[in-house]
This record gives structure tokens, C-alpha cells and sequence, in this order.
């Protein structure tokens, strides 16, 4: 496995794109190592691996997606995430505890987000964590934490994910942040009401009412206009 990180990192390097390192720092700052990798290039790479890496068990790609996560490279990390999620015998595999091992430097909205779909908001959907465990990551003091709660509920209402709808699961945790007021938490926590207004209006509908005093401006502003326009803004 260690000889098919190494080439992952060689390749992505061979994309690198300093202007790209730089935007990073403005658009997702992240204690991670940033090779500055367009999403075109790190598609390239990625289907590079699958190629490389398809006769290995699901078990094995599990591993094989915590080793990229623990390179500390951010391209590493977002790779680690979709591979395991469009691999059918990793998915078969997971465990709550590999969630655990994979939910590391969690710290831009680029790797929070990515996580929460591709892998807790998916494992949340599909019985492999509960939504207790969703809400551990509410009781987080960082923002970032408490945002893959939010996030996660996504994926259960996303089609192009395969989310079929869940109202209660998803109110119940929003019901959650509805005094969070970090920009971050607000992003999310409209993203998540948006979603959802999709498969019931009504029930997002009597959700602002109820907690229009508590919510931000923003959250009020977009879930209004999607309510109303079918549109954020």
C-alpha cells in the first residue's frame, strides 16, 4: 500500500499548480499540506488508484483511504474520502470505527464537507453509525465538528447521492443549531433546511416559524428565498 500512496502523491505533485496552493489558503485554510491540485487533475489521479487498486478486498481499501488521510495532505484526504465511497466492497466493509479513523484534520469546509456526504452522512443513512453518534459531533467545541452534524444530513435527503428523504432525522438535528450562530454553522444549517424543503416545504415552513426569533439572517434570508423561489438567493 505504501508503494501506492507514494505514487499518488508523485502524480498529484506533477499537477501542482502554485496559484492554486495560494487561492487555498483564501477559499479553505487548512493546517494540511496543500499540493494546489485542480479538481480536473485530482479526478485524473484518483481514477489512476481505482485502476491500480482494484483487486484489493474492501477491507484493504479502507486501510488504504486512512493511510492517504494520514499523509496530511489535503488532496490526500479529499481522494480518501470518495474512494471509499464509490468503491462497493469498501462500503461494505465500513464500521463505525473506520468513520472514526477517517475523521482527521477535519478543519476547512472542503474535507468537512466532503466527509459528511461521502462518508458519516452516508454510513448515518445506510445504519452504520446512529444518529446518537451524529449527534457527538454537536457537543464538539470546534465549529467544524458540530458543522459535519449538520452536513450530514444532507446526504440523507440528496438524491444525486442517493438520499431518499428523511424529515424527522434532519429537523432533529438542525433543531440543534438553531442559537449556533457561527457563520460556518449558519452556512450549513441553511443548506440542510434547503435540501430538505425539497421533499417537504411544509414541514421547513413551520420550522422557520417556530424558531424565526433564535435563527440568523442568513439562515432566515436563504430558506425564505428557497422557500418562496426555489432558489438560494
Amino acid at each position: 500500500m505504501q508503494s501506492s500512496i507514494k505514487k499518488v502523491i508523485s502524480s498529484l505533485e506533477s499537477y501542482a499548480d502554485p496559484k492554486r496552493v495560494e487561492s487555498n489558503k483564501i477559499i479553505a485554510p487548512t493546517k494540511m499540506r496543500v499540493i494546489g491540485t485542480t479538481t480536473t487533475s485530482l479526478r485524473i489521479v484518483s481514477k489512476e488508484l481505482k485502476e491500480e487498486t482494484k483487486t484489493l478486498n474492501g477491507w484493504e481499501k479502507i486501510e488504504l483511504a486512512k493511510q492517504l488521510v494520514n499523509t496530511g495532505i489535503f488532496e490526500c484526504q479529499l481522494m480518501a474520502f470518495e474512494y471509499v465511497h464509490k468503491d462497493k466492497k469498501a462500503c461494505a466493509e465500513l464500521t463505525e470505527s473506520d468513520i472514526d479513523d477517517l475523521a482527521k484534520n477535519l478543519d476547512n469546509w472542503g474535507s468537512v464537507d466532503s466527509f459528511s456526504i461521502f462518508l458519516s452522512g452516508y454510513a448515518w443513512r445506510e445504519g452504520i453509525i446512529s444518529s446518537e453518534k451524529i449527534k457527538s459531533y454537536w457537543q464538539s467545541d470546534d465549529f467544524w465538528i458540530r458543522r459535519v452534524a449538520l452536513v450530514s444530513t444532507v446526504a440523507l435527503n440528496l438524491k444525486s447521492q442517493g438520499g431518499t428523504g428523511d424529515i424527522n432525522r434532519t429537523i432533529e438535528i438542525c433543531e440543534l443549531a438553531v442559537d449556533d450562530h457561527h457563520d460556518m454553522i449558519n452556512k450549513a444549517l441553511s443548506w440542510a433546511l434547503r435540501e430538505v424543503s425539497k421533499r417537504d416545504k411544509k414541514t421547513v415552513e413551520e420550522f422557520i416559524r417556530k424558531y424565526e426569533n433564535c435563527l440568523s439572517k442568513r439562515v432566515l434570508r436563504e430558506v425564505k428565498h428557497k422557500l418562496e423561489k426555489g432558489t438560494k438567493n
